[in-house]
C-alpha cells in the first residue's frame, strides 16, 4: 500500500521475497505532509530556517469501538493501525481484516474484520511505558509474550550486519532531512526490505507487523533494524511479531535485555561501523567477517547517533 493506503503492486508470499536491490516502502523525505519549514535563530542570533517532522493525531477504532488515539508522523496509517492491533493481541493471526478505512478529514482510520471484537474490558488495563509518544502495552500481552516461541535455527551473520548498517545509514529517510524520528527496517539476511519511519519508535515497528500482517511477510527468517533503544516494548513487540533477530544503534534497557533473554530473542545493540554488542541470543550469531576489514563508521554517518546512545 501507498501513503494513502492504497495497494502496492507487488506481493510478498511465505519466505520467498520478490525485491533484492530496492525497497518497495522507504521514508519519502520530499512529502510535503512529513516535514515543514520553520523559522528561527542559532547560538549567534542569525536567522535560520529549518524543516521540522510533523506529528499529528490519530485515532483508532477497531470496528466501531475505539482504541486509542496515538501521535504519528501521518504516513502509512492503514499499516500502523492493523501492526498496532496485531501487537496488542486485538487481531489474531488468524483474523480476516475486511478493510481499512483512513479519513485524513478526521485523523482517523477504522479497521474492520470479519471476527466480531469486544475490547473495552481490555482497554481499561492499558499501561504507559518507556516508548516516545503514546506506546502502550495492555496487561495481558506479556502472557502472550511467554508463550511466544522464536525459531531456534535462525542465523545472523556478522557479513550481513555489517552489509545492513551501511545500507540503512545511507538510505535516504527523514531523520537525515529532518531529525527528531525514529526507524525501523525489516530485513532478510542482508538485504534491507521496507524502511518505516515515525516519532516514536513502537510506531515505526508496528507499520512493519501491519505491512507483514496484510500482505502475508513470513516472519521466521526475518530481521528488525532500529534506530531507537532496546527497550522492553520494542523486545515485545518483535516476540510477538516472531522475528528472531533485533538490531539497534543504540543502547539497551536492563528490562528489554532480560526479556530478550527469556524469549531467546538474538539482541544486538550499539551496532555501528564494525562495532556491536549482542546481550542475548548470541549462539545465533555467525561470525564470518573479519571487522578489521569492516573499520570504523564514517563521520558523516555519526549524526545518526546521540552521544549519549539513547536519544529518545
Amino acid at each position: 500500500m501507498n501513503n494513502l493506503g492504497q495497494p502496492l503492486s507487488f506481493r510478498v508470499t511465505g519466505p520467498i521475497v520478490l525485491w533484492m536491490t530496492v525497497y518497495p516502502i522507504l521514508p519519502d523525505p520530499e512529502d510535503p505532509r512529513l516535514t515543514r519549514r520553520v523559522t528561527g535563530v542559532d547560538h549567534e542570533g542569525r536567522p535560520i530556517e529549518t524543516l521540522v517532522t510533523v506529528e499529528r493525531p490519530l485515532t483508532l477504532f477497531l470496528n466501531a469501538q475505539e482504541t486509542v488515539t496515538m501521535m504519528t508522523v501521518g504516513d502509512y496509517p492503514d499499516y500502523l493501525a492493523v501492526g498496532y492491533l496485531k501487537n496488542q493481541n486485538m487481531l489474531h493471526d488468524d483474523d480476516r481484516v475486511t478493510g481499512v478505512e483512513y479519513d485524513a478529514d478526521i485523523d482517523t482510520v477504522v479497521v474492520r474484520t470479519e471476527r466480531t471484537t469486544d475490547y473495552e474490558e481490555r482497554l481499561k488495563k492499558k499501561t504507559l511505558t518507556s516508548g516516545c509518544a503514546q506506546g502502550t502495552v495492555f496487561g495481558d500481552v506479556m502472557e502472550s509474550f511467554e508463550r511466544a516461541a522464536l525459531p531456534a535455527d535462525a542465523i545472523l551473520k556478522t557479513s550481513w550486519l555489517y552489509a545492513l548498517i551501511k545500507k540503512v545509514n545511507t538510505t535516504p529517510s527523514l531523520y537525515l532531512a529532518a531529525g527528531a524520528i525514529h526507524g525501523s527496517v525489516l530485513c532478510q539476511a542482508d538485504q534491507p526490505l521496507i524502511y518505516m519511519e515515525d516519532v516514536g519508535r513502537h510506531n515505526a515497528v508496528d507499520k512493519i507487523a501491519g505491512f507483514m500482517m496484510l500482505e502475508g511477510v513470513a516472519a521466521a527468517d526475518k530481521i528488525i533494524y532500529t534506530t531507537g533503544r532496546l527497550t522492553s516494548e520494542m523486545v515485545i513487540k518483535t516476540v510477538q511479531m516472531g522475528i528472531p533477530v533485533l538490531v539497534s544503534r543504540s543502547g539497551f534497557t536492563a528490562w528489554g535485555v532480560e526479556l530478550a533473554r527469556e524469549a531467546n530473542l538474538t539482541l544486538v545493540g550499539r551496532a555501528r561501523g564494525k562495532r556491536f554488542v549482542a546481550l542475548s541470543g548470541e549462539g545465533r550469531i555467525v561470525y564470518d567477517a573479519d571487522p578489521t576489514a569492516i573499520g570504523e563508521e564514517p563521520s558523516y554517518l555519526r549524526r545518526k547517533a546521540s552521544l549519549a546512545d539513547d536519544a529518545v
